[in-house]
């Protein structure tokens, strides 16, 4: 039997998930279960979503045990989706149509405005990883959406210090940012919608941020216009990456949107790049001070690796030039 709960974390106030059927997913050296004609997927789809079928959390949770006095056990409920963005085995956003990619963004978009009709989700969390340093089981590219029973941790503290931001100054801390840092050092690309930065305050070595220059809360509430110049942007980014150390680098891709329940208008929706190479032959190992204290050590200035991206970025344009991409905004010398 497989159970799926949520177990309360006494000392940092947070909710951990238990998934015991998690263990016996498919591993990567498999036939995939993401191609064309798949018993998951069949025939004549370009991006396609789909129930995840090892799933973290299920619509029918059952627990494996009551919990000690000190902490406490609740039913995993919650539902977990994968977005499948390219018929193609091999690939990541940028090698897939820019169709496909506005296509993925609308899915994303109705995936969050659809999981949060359940009374029991409060937090839709859309992601993606890629590469097998960052653990993808599955090599087809892809992306996922958790939709939890509660807002995780990260979350609540970013939704926190947004609120203490607007009522101490009156503004938004990210709409700050964005009118401060547009026209930096700091920023690489931007288009009519977003932009694309590597933040003061990186924790990862390449770090980057898309911050949208109009304040809103959801994926949902994008606009036509929005989710074009979202999927240029992620376009940008991804390229970018690619062309940093000239193969295809891991990344873990994840989307703050504010909670689905209730209202949050100091929230400032936002995506964030996570990258593990400090250089084409190091890694950046989160450590004891990173993983068991959360204060990240950050092994160059963030002003250098700009630096890196910006050049990486070119190489990116004349790369897309020749798939006969033309970028929509412009990228910061």
């Amino acid at each position: 039997m497989s159970f799926n709960e949520i177990r309360w974390h006494p000392l940092l106030g947070t909710w951990n998930i238990v998934a015991s059927g998690r263990a016996t997913r498919p591993w990567r050296d498999v036939k995939c279960p993401f191609c064309p004609g798949a018993p998951e997927t069949g025939e004549g789809w370009d991006v396609i979503s789909l129930d995840n079928r090892y799933p973290s959390l299920s619509t029918t949770p059952v627990i494996s045990a009551a919990a000690p006095s000190f902490s406490e056990t609740r039913p995993g409920y919650g539902r977990c989706k994968v977005v499948i963005e390219t018929p193609d085995h091999e690939g990541d956003l940028d090698t897939i149509s820019f169709k496909n990619l506005v296509k993925y963004v609308e899915i994303l978009g109705r995936e969050t405005e659809e999981l949060a009709r359940d009374p029991e989700i409060k937090y839709v969390a859309p992601f993606r990883n890629k590469g097998e340093l960052i653990g993808v089981s599955i090599h087809h590219p892809h992306s996922q959406i958790y939709a939890l029973p509660f807002i995780p941790l990260k979350i609540e503290r970013e939704l926190e210090f947004m609120t203490r931001y607007n009522r101490e100054k009156g503004t938004c801390v990210i709409c700050d940012i964005v009118k401060e840092e547009q026209g930096g050092g700091r920023v690489v690309y931007s288009n009519r919608d977003f932009i694309l930065i590597l933040p003061f305050y990186a924790q990862w070595p390449h770090e980057c941020h898309i911050y949208p220059r109009r304040h809103f809360q959801l994926l949902s509430e994008l606009t036509a216009m929005e989710k074009e110049s979202l999927a240029d942007i992620l376009l940008i980014t991804v390229a970018m990456y690619n062309s940093l150390f000239s193969f295809s680098l891991p990344y873990m891709m994840v989307i703050h949107q504010a909670p689905v329940k209730g209202q949050h208008p100091q929230y400032h929706l936002h995506i964030e790049f996570y990258t593990i190479h400090r250089y084409a032959d190091k890694l950046k190992y989160a450590a004891g001070i990173e993983w068991g204290y959360w204060a990240f050590t950050y092994d160059e200035l963030p002003e250098n690796r700009v630096k890196e991206l910006k050049q990486a970025a070119r190489k990116a344009v004349e790369r897309l030039g020749k798939q006969q991409y033309s970028p929509l905004g412009v990228f910061q010398p």
